[in-house]
């Protein structure tokens, strides 16, 4: 946050001195600005780049920076665009689920909140737990390769596909599609597997992007209640023969948001039943490389399981990596593997190649394994200070499940009866609340398809600077309840070692 911070900062006070060169006048150099104003060359070289961007100087590799000559530009016409109303809603009007898109539920948790407030909404890894050096050090090794800019093949690089399918188990490297990112392979998947208008069953609650997706394919989620050991899977007969739907999606591995894992008895029932609605499972194993440094064993991915071809699996690279780093698998057994591929064709053609060379340069390199362990340690470490401050400071707010993967907690706010002033509404004044006090939250209700049972809110440990953050964070998050709570004295926030 300090580097962008910074480069908006410079880039504003050359801005104000371009008036001292003439058109085509050249600027000090980077090392002179460097110098002078205590910055570092990365953050000269993005804010050039910034006011390059905006038209106001031109740089020149091996000569430096010139003042731009001024453009006219001509002023936009304002136009009326209430036709649009008319043009985006009148042809749905036949649609059995509306297909207009609510985004909010993702962006929450991608924009970037100003720099003073602590991010407790953030779905990637803080810069700082991102492999930064390996995957600079991944890229220009990849683009060394020969036909390295070349066109890759549709499916993905065969080496990519084949590490891939290592990884999930039961699977050839002719069974995954190489795809960019979690979200667009979900939603290639859903696309394929469920025709507009037909229902899709879901775990409740579940992440909103998956949502999201699904309502802009004009399909009809139904929340299936997830518990301690993962979706229930009486209630998930029930659903199948209550809809007739034909796709259940889950994320059998730390929940998004419970946490949660599909315990080992629940994992060929719930496959069993699928199979015998006839219907596919799509697995979103989207955080299996974010396993805290205390968890054991993990269960394998449905998928290795499942030689009947019910899985369509969806795995990712991201979220241990970057949120730049779009690099994602798409694997199934048998002739849906041909739609899966004929559809992500036709959306996105394919992954860039030097995206996809770069991945096989980090996945490979001694680097890798460092640092899953170091995540893995910081994690687990991250997870232990927010829920020991979460305790002493707002025990009102209950824990049910501390994960031993992923990156969130998931806290149940008081119910109406036992806290009168967290009734109706209470995780959206929560929010703003908190928001006020300088912290960002996630609210629950996105992450129901249907009406929650109580309010929610969701706090990531992965987005911050680390445990100092942390504290901080949790100490304005109780000035924000104290807030919301009408005639509650507050209360200093302490730290487990007060």
């Amino acid at each position: 946050m300090q580097e962008r911070s910074s480069v908006g900062e410079l880039a504003e006070r050359l801005r104000r001195e371009l008036d001292r060169y003439s058109p085509g006048g050249k600027l000090p150099s980077s090392r002179a600005l460097v110098e002078r104003f205590r910055v570092s060359p990365v953050t000269v070289s993005r804010a050039l780049a910034q006011l390059a961007a905006e038209g106001l100087v031109v740089t020149r590799p091996g000569a430096g920076a010139f003042r731009a000559s001024p453009r006219t530009i001509a002023a936009a016409t304002a136009g009326d665009t209430s036709w649009q109303e008319v043009a985006l809603s009148a042809d749905g009007a036949a649609d059995l689920v509306p297909r207009s898109v609510d985004a909010s539920g993702v962006l929450v948790s991608l924009a970037a909140p100003p720099p003073e407030v602590i991010e407790f909404n953030g779905g990637y890894l803080h810069p700082s737990l991102q492999p930064e050096r390996a995957m600079s050090a991944a890229l220009a090794r990849a683009a060394r390769r020969p036909g390295a800019w070349g066109r890759p093949p549709m499916e993905g690089l065969p080496e990519l596909r084949e590490w891939f399918a290592r990884g999930i188990g039961g699977l050839t490297a002719a069974e995954v599609l190489i795809s960019s990112g979690g979200q667009a392979a979900l939603t290639t998947a859903l696309r394929a597997l469920a025709p507009p208008g037909a229902p899709v069953l879901v775990e409740s609650p579940t992440y909103p992007g998956m949502l999201a997706i699904a309502r802009a394919a004009g399909l009809r989620p139904v929340p299936v209640p997830v518990d301690a050991d993962g979706v229930r899977p009486s209630l998930l007969a029930d659903a199948f023969r209550a809809t007739g739907a034909r796709v259940f999606v889950c994320q059998p591995l730390f929940q998004n948001p419970t946490g949660a894992v599909l315990a080992p008895e629940r994992r060929g029932e719930v496959l069993g039943i699928a199979r015998a609605a006839g219907a596919f499972v799509v697995e979103d194993d989207f955080v299996r490389r974010l396993v805290h440094e205390d968890a054991g064993p993990v269960p394998r991915p449905l998928a290795a399981d499942d030689p009947d071809g019910v899985v369509v699996h969806v795995g990712s690279l991201t979220k241990a990596t970057s949120p730049s780093f779009r690099v994602s698998a798409l694997a199934a057994h048998g002739p849906v593997l041909e739609r899966l591929r004929a559809i992500q064709v036709v959306d996105s053609f394919f992954v860039p190649r030097p995206l996809q060379e770069a991945a096989l340069e980090l996945v490979g390199s001694p680097a890798w394994p460092r640092h899953l362990r170091a995540v893995s340690a910081e994690l687990k470490a991250r997870r232990d200070v927010m829920t020991a401050a979460l305790r002493l400071n707002l025990p009102e707010l209950s824990l049910p499940h501390i994960p031993s993967g992923g990156y969130h907690l998931w806290l149940r706010l008081p119910d109406g009866g036992t806290s009168p002033a967290f009734g109706s509404g209470a995780e959206w004044a929560l929010t703003a609340a908190a928001m006020r006090a300088g912290v960002a939250i996630t609210p629950g209700r996105p992450y129901f398809s249907a009406e929650p049972s109580a309010g929610h809110v969701r706090l990531s440990f992965a987005a911050v600077a680390g445990a100092g953050e942390i504290a901080e964070g949790v100490r304005r998050l109780r000035a924000a309840c104290d807030e919301v709570t009408p005639g509650h004295a507050p209360r200093a926030a302490r730290t487990p070692h007060d």
